[in-house]
């Protein structure tokens, strides 16, 4: 059956089963592999993308809900001057390591900062707590969330010195 997305301000028809997950579309339809398959339960948040802003885990999510929504992926976050930010803050401070994680933490990480600009360390790491980072790289995604909302300037570059 026939769907239409709108992914990234584009709109993409889709010939799949609605209740075929948005992860799948994202990947093997439509190629765009940056939101990764992690568990398929919805609970690691590698799969993380926005739907109308809001975090949604897309392995999970068939694509029937997602006829009227807006959606965002790792591909499209960088157009919005948040995830501008939290893009740039994750490369000032080393977050990655191995990376397969980061996706989900960039979108989970930018969909808090647009909807509490000026989030305290609590709040951080509630929000943050559906994604797992197996490298464990959590205090400097803490930082880097800091960073891009104004609340550290320092990157791991300059701590380091």
């Amino acid at each position: 059956m026939s769907q239409t997305l709108n992914i990234n301000g584009i709109a993409h028809e889709v010939d799949v089963d609605p209740d075929t997950p948005l992860l799948w579309v994202l990947r093997d339809v439509l190629g765009m592999t940056g939101t990764k398959f992690g568990c398929g339960m919805a609970l690691c948040g590698a799969c993380t993308v926005h739907m109308n802003g809001t975090a949604i885990r897309s392995c999970m999510m068939p694509v029937s809900a997602l006829v009227s929504a807006q959606i965002t992926t790792i591909e499209g976050v960088g157009a919005t001057e948040v995830g501008k930010r939290v893009q740039a803050a994750w490369l000032a401070q080393e977050v990655v390591q191995c990376g397969y994680c980061q996706s989900g933490q960039i979108m989970s990480a930018t969909a808090l900062l647009t909807s509490n600009p000026k989030p305290d360390d609590q709040t951080i790491d509630g929000a943050m707590a559906g994604n797992i980072c197996r490298c464990g790289t959590y205090v400097r995604i803490r930082e880097a969330i800091k960073v891009a909302s104004g609340q550290s300037g320092q990157s791991t570059t300059e701590q380091r010195s």
